[in-house]
């Protein structure tokens, strides 16, 4: 008797503090999104906003949509380790997810864009991505009677302009929320939603791992830059920071459906996330400007596959209905 209330104490110890930070991590509140002026989006605004994602006029030559690179079916990315633009180009950077931007406060891999209706044009635009001016993109949409009715019920006597094609693809764009995963079951009580091997890869993930010097928070990111040692030449924060330390830093992303969101890293240049865990229990490997939060892991084959379980319990799928495009 003595023994089993031994055991069952040393096991309560232990969890504790493990029950302790995983309450920190959390699930993400509604009520903490910030939404422009205060305002929760209409239904109808979130429904002009997926139409608009959806639809391939967006683009110059009428071939590529928001959802072509944010595929829904993918993990909101489009499998690649660099997207392709709609004329054709190759572009530098991998397709991030778009999962939980409505608690975000920078976007972009190097932060270009402080606001996610800022984000949402800056795709449609560029050269290299969908190519589309903005001008002749409004010209283009109030051509259309099915846009001017959505437009209409969305934003009243407003019109087609800059301004609400960027309010309608922002809305819904906050609307793509998961926070019902293995894991929010998990610290919300059910301690059947995770299995052992999942909780042991939360204690690393806090722990010998070092994952939440970067991935803490809600959805498991700082929303900060950091050099991470991927070596290539693509100079990241530092085209728009001149801080110390951003030369080669980008985001950190969020690890909520990290599983289903392959290839990874910035460029793409890992193509799971075991190979990601073996990056870093590598450490920097020498290379110039790696951030000194980067050090060689030392994880076991038994701790990488425990790290694993961890990063798949962090998965909630969402299915996105694709929408009648007018």
């Amino acid at each position: 008797m003595l023994k089993r209330i031994f055991l069952n104490l040393v096991a309560f110890i232990f969890t504790l503090p493990l029950l302790v930070f995983a309450a920190e991590l959390g699930t993400p509140s509604l009520e903490d999104i910030e939404y422009p002026d205060d305002e929760p989006p209409t239904a109808e605004e979130i429904e002009l906003g997926k139409v608009l994602f959806f639809d391939p006029r967006l683009s110059l030559n009428e071939k590529q949509s928001c959802a072509t690179c944010h595929n829904p079916e993918m993990g909101f990315g489009d499998g690649m380790a660099t997207g392709l633009g709609t004329m054709g180009e190759v572009l530098g950077r991998n397709t991030p997810h778009i999962y939980n931007l409505a608690w975000s406060s920078i976007f972009f891999w190097d932060g270009r864009a402080k606001t996610l209706e800022e984000q949402a044009l800056g795709p449609i635009s560029a050269p290299g991505e969908m190519n589309m001016p903005l001008p002749q993109l409004i010209k283009r949409l109030k051509k259309v009677p099915g846009y001017q009715k959505l437009f209409k019920a969305a934003y009243g006597d407003s019109g087609i302009n800059k301004t609400t094609i960027a309010r309608a693809i922002s809305a819904f764009e906050r609307s793509i929320i998961t926070r019902n995963s293995s894991f929010d079951r998990y610290i919300q009580g059910d301690k059947n939603a995770m299995d052992p091997a999942a909780i042991r890869g939360l204690a690393l993930f806090e722990g010998k791992a070092r994952c939440t010097k970067c991935h803490d928070g809600v959805n498991f990111t700082d929303d900060s830059f950091h050099n991470i040692g991927v070596n290539n030449n693509d100079a990241g924060r530092e085209k728009i920071s001149k801080a110390q330390g951003m030369k080669g830093a980008f985001k950190t992303p969020g690890l909520r459906n990290v599983w289903l969101t392959s290839p990874y890293m910035h460029d793409g240049s890992e193509p799971s996330l075991e190979a990601v865990i073996r990056f870093y229990n590598k450490g920097s490997e020498g290379i110039a400007g790696v951030s000194k939060l980067i050090k060689p892991l030392n994880l076991s084959e038994d701790e990488i596959s425990d790290l694993l379980a961890f990063l798949a319990a962090l998965t909630d799928p969402i299915v996105i209905e694709r929408p009648k495009i007018p």
